[in-house]
């Protein structure tokens, strides 16, 4: 079900790294399946209530992704400071949970694809899942808190299972089509 997308001459991730990884791969495959053989008009559309559709949520988690592991390589640097956020910010935030005109399925694919080949790559080459950083700064983070690399791959687990299920019930109202069951 899951995929090694580690580099051939880089030994396999053990362990906890291994654990942290599979359970990634696994989200990440639910993520993809619910796009199994769309259209990108299919893939852009909204078939429930929520301003949601397939593509934009994989091109969200896709975005999401490579931000956290910038975090992790940089610190809160490498993410915005999310109290200074403009309304013209904000737009440019929600597009990314959209299939843009332009923007393919396929596309978006491709990048995840790519995004999780280099945190794999990077969960095996971390030296320390406990070197943290400050959280960047945003309304929903306590000021003082720090997030190790550990902390950060939990919390991409954690989005990445909570999209694809998004994913999975998007996908149901738009042709019936399961994930599972």
């Amino acid at each position: 079900m899951t995929e090694s997308t580690t580099h051939p001459l880089t030994p396999a991730p053990t362990g906890e790294r291994a654990d942290l990884l599979e359970q990634l791969g696994k989200a990440r495959f639910f993520l993809r399946f619910t796009a199994n053989e769309l259209t990108d008009a299919q893939a852009a559309e909204r078939s429930t209530v929520s301003e949601l559709c397939v593509g934009g949520l994989v091109k969200h988690v896709s975005e999401v992704e490579k931000g956290w592991i910038g975090f992790i390589l940089e610190g809160p640097s490498a993410m915005p400071d999310f109290t200074a956020m403009t309304e013209e910010d904000w737009a440019h935030r929600r597009d990314g949970f959209n299939l843009l005109p332009g923007e393919t399925l396929a596309g978006v694919l491709a990048d995840y694809a790519e995004v999780a080949r280099r945190t794999d790559e990077l969960v095996g080459s971390l030296p320390d899942l406990d070197s943290s950083h400050p959280l960047p700064k945003a309304p929903w983070f306590d000021g003082e808190a720090r997030w190790s690399a550990r902390r950060v791959l939990l919390h991409i687990i954690a989005e990445t299972a909570q999209h694809a299920g998004h994913a999975d019930i998007i996908r149901e109202a738009l042709d019936g089509a399961k994930s599972m069951g």
